[in-house]
């Protein structure tokens, strides 16, 4: 089952491993990231935009791991999110700490990236994520179909996936390149950026009045206005 819905927050203080973790995520189908790279950071972002799973180093600043996991349990509202914990620790105690704490699974650095990705889709498995909607527009991700006021319109390929990073992301700035990187990173799709832009234009114009809510911005690429 395709999880491209699920909200995933990685809060890791490294610049390079949080990019590494990113793509080891948007390899896999998903998408619809947020990152962070400190606790404060994390849990202002954790409670403006509370995210499906948090992928959750132990060392950060402010606000360590456990810390900040207690704190998510501890929240009636923020309770239910999946708390992976990544750290270079291996000592059991530290391990036990980390579940004590409120975590469903434990990651020892440095880390497989299949072993991470499948650890992620693992948890996620018992939630339907393949069911995405936007207004008056559904998406069913494992069928492949797109609904516009409950009748199905026709997408290309390019354009179903295109659908499917907006929808997932509503209100984010997408540059052409990044599209691009998501679309081939996942499919290998070979396309220009000025075949995009065609594609783009073609997906407006088939999704009609709500065509308008897919945004040119200037100098960067693409967004779809948040939902009414």
């Amino acid at each position: 089952m395709n999880k491209n819905g699920a909200k995933i927050l990685i809060v890791e203080d490294e610049p390079h491993i949080n990019r590494l973790i990113e793509l080891v995520l948007i390899s896999g189908g998903f998408y619809n990231i947020k990152k962070a790279f400190n606790g404060a950071e994390a849990l202002d972002s954790i409670k403006s935009d509370k995210p499906d799973l948090i992928l959750l180093d132990v060392m950060i600043p402010e606000i360590d791991g456990y810390t900040l996991c207690k704190q998510i349990k501890d929240d009636e509202y923020l309770k239910n999110i999946q708390v992976i914990m990544l750290t270079a620790k291996k000592m059991e105690e530290d391990i036990l700490e980390g579940f004590e704490s409120g975590a469903i699974d434990y990651i020892s650095k440095p880390f497989s990236n299949k072993i991470l990705l499948a650890r992620v889709k693992a948890h996620l498995s018992n939630n339907d994520y393949s069911q995405l909607s936007y207004n008056n527009l559904k998406i069913d991700d494992l069928k492949k179909i797109v609904l516009l006021d409950n009748k199905q319109i026709d997408l290309t390929k390019f354009e179903f996936e295109i659908l499917k990073i907006f929808i997932s992301s509503p209100g984010v700035a997408f540059s052409r390149s990044q599209l691009l990187n998501y679309l081939r990173g996942d499919d290998g799709f070979n396309v220009s950026e000025r075949a995009m832009d065609v594609q783009i234009l073609n997906l407006r114009r088939k999704l009609g009045n709500l065509g308008a809510n897919i945004e040119t911005i200037r100098g960067v690429g693409y967004k779809l206005k948040e939902s009414n």
